[in-house]
């Protein structure tokens, strides 16, 4: 595990998933079908329980500012910050090590609450399992 430090807030705009996981990657489909793939943009994964249902959201970084409001979605903020990271290369090898990255960095103490689990996907095949660490 690492900390990787995220030097500015980042506006996000998201589709929700259906369901938690089986509606995960209908999600991403929906998101990339409305913005092309960009090497300027970063691409998330969002989540966090509510009434003990994990919510699930596919994210992209605006680029211009309601860039998601003109594409009739809603937007949330990443806020800057250190933040705990587990790196998964291959991902799609061993999706499930994602959530294993997630359960072993929510076992410590001193994460910001009011956060999110937020997959970064870098690039094609890996990811990044981050969540912030408390103030």
């Amino acid at each position: 595990m690492e900390t990787r430090k995220v030097d500015k807030d980042i506006v996000v705009f998201y589709v929700n998933a259906a369901s938690f996981p089986d509606g995960v990657l209908a999600a991403h489909q929906q998101l990339h079908s409305m913005v092309p793939f960009s090497r300027e943009r970063k691409y998330f994964g969002v989540s966090r329980p509510d009434d003990g249902i994990i919510r699930y959201k596919a994210a992209a970084e605006e680029l211009t500012p309601n860039e998601g409001a003109s594409l009739g979605c809603e937007t949330l903020v990443l806020r800057k910050g250190d933040y705990y990271s587990i790196t998964i290369v291959n991902f799609m090898k061993n999706v499930s090590a994602i959530g294993e990255a997630f359960q072993q960095i929510l076992e410590l103490e001193d994460i910001d609450q009011e956060g999110y689990c937020v997959e970064w996907y870098y690039n094609d095949n890996d990811v990044h399992c981050m969540v912030r660490k408390a103030d």
